[in-house]
């Protein structure tokens, strides 16, 4: 799995490593000569600005700066503030700096072909204001390549949110582990391609810090991905349903079903109203049809408890349509997977959502996007950290909730976490919602538990419209999936 860390989780690893007996100036040169590395990849030639803060953010920009300079380039050091005001690592590195030290306003940042922002690091907790917002602003217009030390500043570590006024890098030097802010946006807007240095933490920090965020990769739910049996049967896998809409409202369940087919599940299932049941069958080849009459005609169709996984939401339908068969799904024994008009339909009455939800032994799982997500929490939905609004929601409805967007954040009731950073933008498109949920539902009914299933989903479902490209739609998607789990186990 790859933590990720918030400011406080980092402090306390560079505390346990310091307390093992590394110093903390040893620490300090590890990450100053990474920054330098990722500096010298310009030619020697290029003229470097160093902008320091004056915390240890500060202290690495020192680091640096003696680094570069002693390799030949020309560098220049601007501070925040007066060097009395650094201390204990800071100062140190700062002493060992050897050339000139003007004012962060006397920098020459537009002279410059390199510029390394070292002002503040990821525990940065206030608004930029004066000085330094006027030198960010500077830097942000001068053109040059910008090298960001820890992160960006501006850009809170834990929720990726501007703090008035932020760097714009070309490239961001990280130590151990990436924090939120790396990855949710729009702090990955300014992060530009990050390098994550090891200077000497120890791996085995981890297990006192117990991180409970990670970044969506497949060592994150790989080993929880159901292993095909060589006689194996389709029965083995699980079998889903998929409820569709009205005869005007199809196509969003028939992608859903596609994908929860494509993704994993040994048979799938389109429950029909009788009015959509010709269309449907029309369009219909491995998916299997039956016809739904209303709320009980779909509990008739749940208490097979062969049938342990169902998803609704994708062209529901209006509220007195939606509602009845969403109470349905839940009193059923299936996993349940809830999108669109399916979280809509309890807008005015989120909690008797969560009640439902609450102590049925199946897992729920709820994708909503940002709109439907402030109707079902209406207060979470104004904290200004996706990460913190995922956790929150799904502690308060039991569910295992998955926040869309550019940085998809699934969460679990319990706060483990995982953010997305490989959806294309060519994934804003019509259907691809219906898609996914369809991913998560033939995951969750061929076995794998629910927050690792979501988590594997929406990294699938990125990596389906990379290799898609641009021009893709929402009936490919779910085409392009065997391609992506052949190249996850190549």
């Amino acid at each position: 799995m790859i933590e990720l860390l918030t400011p406080a989780e980092m402090a306390e690893a560079d505390r346990l490593t310091i307390a093992a007996g590394t110093p903390g100036i040893e620490l300090m040169e590890t990450a100053g000569r990474a920054v330098a590395d990722v500096v010298a990849r310009s030619p020697l030639g290029a003229r470097i600005a160093i902008a320091c803060g004056p915390g240890n953010n500060g202290g690495d920009g020192f680091v640096a700066a003696r680094i570069l300079a002693g390799r030949g380039y020309r560098v220049q050091l601007g501070l925040l503030g007066g060097l009395d005001r650094l201390k204990g690592d800071a100062a140190l590195a700062a002493a060992a700096w050897r050339g000139e030290v003007v004012s962060l306003a006397e920098l020459d940042f537009h002279g410059s072909g390199v510029i390394v922002d070292a002002l503040f690091g990821a525990g940065l907790d206030r608004e930029i204001g004066g000085e330094a917002a006027r030198a960010i602003e500077t830097i942000n217009r001068s053109g040059a390549r910008i090298v960001a030390v820890d992160l960006p500043s501006g850009i809170q570590g834990e929720t990726g949110q501007v703090l008035g006024v932020a760097v714009r890098a070309t490239e961001t030097v990280t130590f151990f582990r990436a924090k939120p802010g790396h990855v949710l946006m729009p702090g990955r807007v300014h992060v530009g391609r990050l390098t994550v240095a090891d200077i000497g933490i120890r791996e085995t920090v981890l297990e006192r810090i117990a991180p409970k965020a990670a970044l969506n990769r497949p060592e994150a739910w790989l080993p929880s991905l159901p292993v095909l049996k060589v006689d194996g049967h389709k029965y083995d896998r699980g079998h889903a349903v998929v409820v569709s809409g009205g005869m005007t409202q199809t196509g969003a369940a028939r992608l859903a079903a596609h994908a929860a087919l494509r993704s994993g599940a040994g048979l799938v299932t389109l429950a029909s109203p009788p009015d959509a049941l010709a269309v449907n069958a029309a369009h219909l080849t491995a998916v299997m049809l039956k016809r739904m009459d209303g709320a009980d005609g779909l509990a008739a169709l749940l208490s097979d408890r062969r049938l342990n996984a169902v998803g609704l939401g994708p062209g529901l339908g209006a509220i007195e349509v939606a509602r009845p068969l969403v109470e349905a799904a839940l009193a059923s024994p299936a996993a349940v997977v809830l999108d669109a008009d399916g979280l809509s339909a309890f807008k005015a009455e989120p909690q008797q959502l969560f009640a439902r939800i609450a102590g049925r032994p199946a897992p729920v799982v709820m994708t909503p996007h940002d709109g439907e997500f402030a109707r079902l929490f209406p207060d979470l939905a104004a904290l200004p950290g996706k990460l913190d609004r995922a956790r929150q929601a799904a502690a308060r409805s039991g569910a295992v909730v998955l926040l869309k967007g550019a940085d998809t954040t699934v969460a679990d009731p319990f706060g483990r976490a995982m953010i997305a950073d490989n959806a294309p933008p060519y994934l804003a498109t019509a259907g691809s919602g219906d898609t996914l949920a369809g991913i998560i539902l033939g995951l969750v009914a061929e076995g794998m538990p629910a927050f690792e299933a979501a988590g594997a989903a929406v990294w699938l479902h990125g990596e389906a419209g990379a290799v898609l490209g641009r021009g893709l739609i929402a009936e490919d998607l779910a085409d392009a999936l065997p391609r992506v789990f052949t190249r996850l186990f190549v």
